[in-house]
């Protein structure tokens, strides 16, 4: 049904094509007219229509128009436009800004900054007649080639509390030569001895042949201990870990003890019935294994020869070493095995049999506790991991040649091993990732004796060339750059006996 207030359509059609325009149906029929119309002009003419604008109403355009009040543009020294209603407002990451800037792009940042194509704004807020493509805010600036601790926005002076910014630190250097080459004559080539000790007042103690010679590290002075005889030879010496004695395994299975000082031998046990190629001190417990493949624990204090007897290893034991602690004793043997025990203990505790081969080079960590290390001979090859506290095999690393000896530095958390078939390498590794630090050749014959100064600084190899070398390996406690002082000045190569 047509509404009565419509015009008809005939009229309508008449006016549009009167007029030339395509007009809405609402619209009045009233001419149009061609003179200007001013604001007022039409606001009247909608209210005489009848129109009235619903508030509700969303007007909706073609074109989006940001609103830029809040971009930050002192972050690039963009300063907004006069008009703008964050002109004159103070932006608090002003000063975060600029340092970051200058951390960035350098100290003369300033000069020029990224502008529009038509003009550059300055630091000041004054146009700048240079233009963009002659100052690329990414240009190649030498002084920008630094280190990262250098981008801090924070200078070293306001550096936060518990926070390094130092740079990087070189990876350490290990001389690859040793700085001192001692002749050793009579230096026996056998796997199953240990033949050299450093002790704690720092002097060296090597078994050669028949006797036993001392030298002292400070003033290079080789002294003769002892001779055993033309029908003994010595198969193991070893430091208290306190004090001037020396014990002295010899072929016959007699332990001997001397006073280094006096020159004096105060004690002579016996319990074996074969060599003695092993010696652990643990305070005044001392700890011998011999081929007869016992251990004998014996107190010095004591009138006994031994106090126990441990049982267990199938062959010659040839690896002994006391936990820092002095709470566990560790074992190797020719029957492949790594044994375990506590101080009462006459069975062992632990039973390690992965390794393929001997068992002679042990060391505990003196940097976690139950941290042990073992290395397998000519048909293993493989320094394993062992984790005592939990009875875990925590890794196993391939050296590719028989493992003779393992020591800990005490400064750093490395470790040293010596190698005999078919390298005869000394290796310097980092713990635990067991990245090589260094490889060291210097011996023609397998590695077969390994000892570390009391500074944790120096090592001294032994091999069956008849040459002791020492070489610089491990840092100081204090500096990685300080010197050792057990004559690294006398270079050269001297004769110990």
């Amino acid at each position: 049904m047509d509404d009565p207030t419509t015009p008809s359509t005939t009229n309508q059609s008449a006016l549009r094509s009167s007029s030339g325009l395509n007009l809405p149906s609402t619209m009045s029929k009233t001419p149009l007219s061609l003179e200007p119309v001013t604001p007022s002009t039409h606001i009247e003419r909608m209210i005489s229509v009848g129109y009235q604008p619903s508030p509700s109403r969303t007007i909706y355009s073609d074109r989006f128009i940001p609103s830029r009040t809040g971009s930050n543009f002192a972050l690039f020294d963009i300063s907004p436009l006069a008009n703008s209603p964050a002109e004159g407002r103070e932006d608090g990451s002003g000063a975060y800004a600029t340092l970051l800037r200058t951390a960035l792009f350098g100290p003369d940042a300033g000069v020029c900054s990224p502008g529009t194509p038509d003009k550059l704004m300055r630091l000041d807020g004054k146009n700048s007649s240079v233009y963009p493509s002659s100052r690329n805010i990414f240009r190649y600036k030498t002084e920008t080639r630094q280190s990262m601790h250098s981008l801090s926005p924070f200078g070293f002076e306001d550096a936060l509390p518990g926070v390094s910014h130092g740079p990087v630190k070189a990876a350490r250097k290990v001389p690859r030569s040793p700085y001192k080459v001692l002749d050793a004559p009579a230096l026996q080539d056998d796997f199953y001895l240990n033949l050299v000790d450093w002790s704690a007042h720092n002097v060296l103690a090597v078994g050669l042949g028949n006797c036993v010679y001392l030298w002292n590290a400070c003033s290079s002075k080789v002294t003769k201990l002892c001779d055993l005889g033309m029908d003994v030879s010595v198969c193991s010496v070893g430091w208290a870990q306190r004090g001037t004695h020396l014990a002295v395994g010899t072929s016959n299975g007699k332990l001997q003890i001397w006073d280094a000082s006096r020159c004096k031998r105060v004690r002579t046990m016996e319990g074996h019935r074969l060599r003695i190629g092993a010696l652990a001190w643990s305070s005044s417990m001392l700890s011998s294994g011999s081929r007869d493949k016992t251990i004998l624990q014996r107190d010095i204090r004591a009138q006994d020869d031994f106090v126990n007897k441990l049982a267990g290893h199938k062959s010659e034991v040839c690896g002994l070493k006391w936990s820092y602690d002095n709470r566990e004793l560790a074992s190797g043997g020719n029957d492949n095995r790594l044994f375990v025990w506590n101080q009462h203990s006459t069975q062992p505790v632990l039973k390690y049999c992965e390794h393929t081969a001997a068992v002679k080079a042990i060391a505990w960590s003196p940097h976690l506790h139950g941290l042990l290390a073992s290395g397998g001979g000519t048909a293993d090859r493989c320094i394993r991991f062992w984790n005592t506290t939990t009875n875990s095999h925590l890794s196993c690393m391939d050296t590719g040649s028989q493992v003779c000896n393992l020591v800990w530095s005490k400064n750093v958390n490395e470790l040293v091993s010596t190698h005999g078939y078919s390298q005869n390498q000394i290796i310097v590794w980092r713990y635990p990732t067991m990245s090589k630090l260094a490889t060291l050749t210097g011996h023609t014959y397998r590695v077969l004796y390994l000892a570390i100064s009391p500074d944790g600084q120096t090592i001294v190899t032994g091999a069956g060339d008849e040459t002791l070398r020492f070489w610089n390996v491990f840092p100081s406690p204090k500096s990685q750059n300080t010197d050792s002082e057990i004559g690294a000045s006398s270079l050269g190569r001297t004769q110990i006996r």
